[in-house]
C-alpha cells in the first residue's frame, strides 16, 4: 500500500446521511443511516478524499423542514507537504450545501428543538394517502414561494448524491414560477412529547412547464415561439394560460423509504394533477434513469389501460406483410392512436412503447413472448403466428426510426439482424415489465383489502407503477439538468 493510499478513504463511505429529530438532550435518528449512491460530482471521479485517517462525514437532516447540519470528524489529519495537503471538505461541500448546514452542533438542535410543533411543509396539502400501514402526505408548492425555495435549497446536494448525472435546479431562475415542487412526507401519529412534530421527509420531484408553441394554420405573424411569447408579454398576457409541456425535471424518494411503492403513488398523484391541467398539453420526463423509466411504464400503461378508447387498439390482422418495400403504415389505426395519446397527454415516443408493451400483452398465448426461454406447448396457428409478425415489425418500425442514423451505416444483412436482436431484447423487457405490474397491482389489492378490515379507507386510486437512456423527445439526449431516482 502506498503512502497516499494509507491517508485515501473512499468517499461514499466516508459520507453518511441521517433523519434526525430533537430530544430533550439533543437529537436521536429517525429511521436507519444510509450512504450516498455517488459522490463523484463533489469529491472527483475517484471518489476519494485525501488526508484523514478514521474520517466520518456526517450530514443529518432535520427530519421535518430538512435543516442541514455537517459535522467532519477523523483521529489524524495528513499535515500539508509543499503543495500537497488534505482536502477541504467543508470548503468543497460549501458550493452544495446552505450556509446554514454549517453551524455548530450545538446551535443545529437548538434550532430544530425549537421548529414549532405545528409546522407544516411549504405550500398546500394536495392529496393524503396510506401505505404499509402508515399515513403520507403530498404537498405542492412553486419555486416563487421562500419556503419552498428554502426547502428545494437544503435538499439540493441529494439530486448529484442519489441521481447519477444529476444537477441542481436554479433557484433564482427568473421564472421561479414555472417550477412546481411536490414534497412527499410521511405524517406519523401525535406523540406524548407535545413539542414534537409528526413530519418525516420522504421525497420530492420537481416540475417545470415550458411554454408549448402551436403554429396557427395557415402560418400568420408572429411566426415564431420566441415572438409570440414577447409579444403576449407586451400584452401582459397571463403566461400561465397558454398551452405547456409538462416535464417532470428531478423524481427522488430518499433510501430509508424505498422499496415500499412510494414512487408509483407520487408519480401517479404527479401524472394526474397535469391530465387534470388544462394548459398541459404534453406530459414529459426529462433524461429519465432506467429505475424510474421501469415505474413510468408500468404506471403509464396502468393508466391507460383505464381508457376504453385505448384497450379498443387492435394489430390489424387483415394487413399484408410486403416481401419488400417499406412497412405498412396501417398496423395499428394512426388516428386512433393519436386520439388516445392527446387525451392521455403523454409524448408520442413513451406512448409508442407502452402501446407495444399492451398490444405485445394481447398476443395469442402461444405467440406471445415471455422471460422464460421455454416455448409454449401450444401450436401456433399460421393467423397467429402473422399476427406476431405484424406486432414486430411495428416494433421494428419505431427503433428504426429513433436509430435511423447508426443504423444506417450498417449493410442490410446486419441492419436487420441488429433490428431482430434489439426487437427480441425488448419483448423481454416488456415481458419482465408485465410481470412486475401484475406483482404490484396484487400488492396494491391486498393492501387495501387490509385496510378495508381495518376500517381504513383506501385513497389516492391505484397505486400503478411505472428502457431508455434518453429524454422523451429522441433516443438520446445530452441533457444533464437532472435525472430521477425511483422507489
Amino acid at each position: 500500500m502506498s503512502s497516499d493510499d494509507a491517508w485515501s478513504t473512499p468517499s461514499n463511505e466516508a459520507l453518511l446521511l441521517s433523519l434526525v429529530a430533537p430530544t430533550a438532550t439533543g437529537s436521536k435518528t429517525v429511521s436507519h443511516s444510509f450512504h450516498p449512491k455517488f459522490t463523484y460530482p463533489i469529491f472527483g471521479d475517484s471518489e476519494e478524499i485525501f488526508g484523514y485517517k478514521d474520517l466520518e462525514i456526517n450530514l443529518r437532516y432535520n427530519a421535518s423542514d430538512m435543516r442541514p447540519n455537517l459535522s467532519v470528524s477523523y483521529s489524524k489529519k495528513f499535515p500539508a507537504v509543499g503543495e500537497t495537503e488534505a482536502t477541504d471538505i467543508t470548503g468543497i461541500l460549501r458550493d452544495f450545501l446552505p450556509e446554514v448546514a454549517f453551524q455548530k452542533k450545538s446551535e443545529f438542535e437548538t434550532a430544530i428543538k425549537n421548529l414549532r410543533a405545528d409546522w407544516t411543509p411549504p405550500g398546500e396539502l394536495d392529496t393524503t394517502f396510506t401505505s404499509h400501514g402508515n399515513t403520507f402526505e403530498v404537498w405542492k408548492g412553486n419555486l416563487a414561494d421562500a419556503a419552498v425555495k428554502q426547502l428545494v435549497t437544503r435538499l439540493q446536494i441529494l439530486v448529484p448524491l442519489f441521481i447519477e448525472g444529476g444537477s441542481a435546479i436554479d433557484v433564482e431562475d427568473p421564472d421561479a414560477d414555472r417550477w412546481t415542487i411536490f414534497f412527499l412526507y410521511q405524517k406519523k401519529a401525535a406523540a406524548g412529547d407535545a413539542n414534537s412534530n409528526p413530519y418525516v421527509f420522504a421525497g420530492y420531484s420537481t416540475v417545470y412547464r415550458f411554454f408549448h408553441f402551436r403554429p396557427p394554420t395557415p402560418p400568420l405573424s408572429p411566426s415564431s415561439e420566441a415572438d409570440l411569447e414577447k409579444a403576449t408579454l407586451a400584452q401582459d398576457f397571463d403566461l400561465s394560460q397558454l398551452p405547456c409541456r409538462t416535464r417532470i425535471s428531478q423524481f427522488m424518494i430518499i433510501q430509508p423509504f424505498q422499496g415500499k411503492g412510494l414512487g408509483p403513488r407520487l408519480y401517479n398523484h404527479i401524472f394526474q394533477t397535469y391530465i387534470d391541467h388544462p394548459q398541459t398539453v404534453e406530459i414529459t420526463v426529462e433524461d429519465p434513469n432506467e429505475a424510474f423509466d421501469d415505474l413510468r411504464d408500468i404506471a403509464d400503461l396502468q393508466y391507460l389501460r383505464q381508457l376504453p378508447e385505448f384497450r379498443a387498439l387492435r394489430i390489424n390482422t387483415a394487413v399484408t406483410i410486403p416481401k419488400t418495400g417499406p412497412a405498412p403504415n396501417n398496423i395499428v389505426d394512426k388516428a386512433a392512436c393519436d386520439a388516445v395519446r392527446a387525451k392521455a397527454k403523454i409524448a408520442p415516443r413513451q406512448f409508442a412503447r407502452v402501446l407495444e408493451m399492451h398490444l405485445m400483452s394481447q398476443l395469442p398465448e402461444p405467440v406471445r413472448p415471455g422471460i422464460s426461454p421455454e416455448a409454449s406447448a401450444a401450436k401456433a396457428t399460421r393467423e397467429q403466428e402473422h399476427e406476431y409478425r405484424l406486432w414486430r415489425l411495428l416494433a421494428k418500425k419505431r427503433l428504426y426510426k429513433h436509430n435511423k442514423d447508426a443504423l444506417g451505416e450498417l449493410e442490410i444483412p446486419d441492419r436487420i439482424a441488429k433490428l431482430d436482436e434489439t426487437v427480441s431484447s425488448v419483448e423481454f423487457d416488456y415481458a419482465r415489465l408485465l410481470i412486475k405490474g401484475e406483482e404490484q397491482q396484487e400488492q396494491l389489492k391486498k393492501e387495501q383489502q387490509q385496510q378495508q378490515q381495518n376500517g381504513v379507507a383506501a385513497t389516492n386510486g391505484p397505486a400503478v407503477n411505472g428502457k431508455r437512456k434518453a429524454a422523451d423527445g429522441g433516443e438520446q439526449s445530452g441533457s444533464k439538468k437532472a435525472r430521477v431516482e425511483d422507489e
